[in-house]
């Protein structure tokens, strides 16, 4: 696939402050969704056109999913893109929540939202990938086995990008 064909959409990574540590928040994606069903995610999704940046649209995809008020959001940066099977450009854009406010969940798109303590996924034991073919290309898949269901493909991708910038800061 060429990029021309490839939607652009971010998702935004938040890392949310907790008493006993930093804790990744995710949703887990309702089977009624358009893409990804199902799926353990970050919050995120396709670019409008009235959207700036990857960081104003997984801001604006992060208030539309799940309520998150853009305010309690300080944003850090963002990692590589990654191009999906299901025709995307994501761009990780990654936040910090000192104080989580309480979140209003757009039921038509999220089951649940998930905070995972950070630490396991430092957690090599947790963590594996395969070799997947899929349209004729190969890619390495990661799955991080930190909940009842795996997180897996672009938001393990992305997950194991953030603990790899917190392991080796360059």
């Amino acid at each position: 696939m060429q990029r021309e064909s490839f939607t652009s959409s971010a998702v935004l990574v938040p890392i949310v402050k907790k008493p006993a540590g930093m804790e990744l928040l995710f949703t887990k994606r309702t089977d009624t969704v358009e893409h990804h069903k199902g799926q353990i995610s970050f919050p995120g999704g396709a670019a409008d056109e009235t959207d700036t940046s990857p960081a104003d649209t997984a801001l604006r995809e992060s208030s539309e999913e799940i309520g998150l008020d853009r305010s309690a959001v300080s944003i850090l940066g963002m990692m590589d893109d990654l191009q999906t099977p299901s025709g995307f450009v994501v761009t990780p854009v990654v936040g910090f929540i000192e104080q989580l406010p309480p979140l209003q969940i757009n039921t038509n798109e999220v089951a649940e939202v998930i905070l995972i303590p950070m630490e396991l996924f430092f957690d090599d034991s947790k963590r594996h990938s395969k070799i997947i073919e899929l349209n004729g290309t190969k890619r390495e898949v990661y799955f991080f086995d930190v909940w009842k269901e795996p997180v897996w493909g672009a938001t393990a991708f992305f997950v194991k990008q953030l603990v790899d910038v917190v392991r080796n800061p360059q």
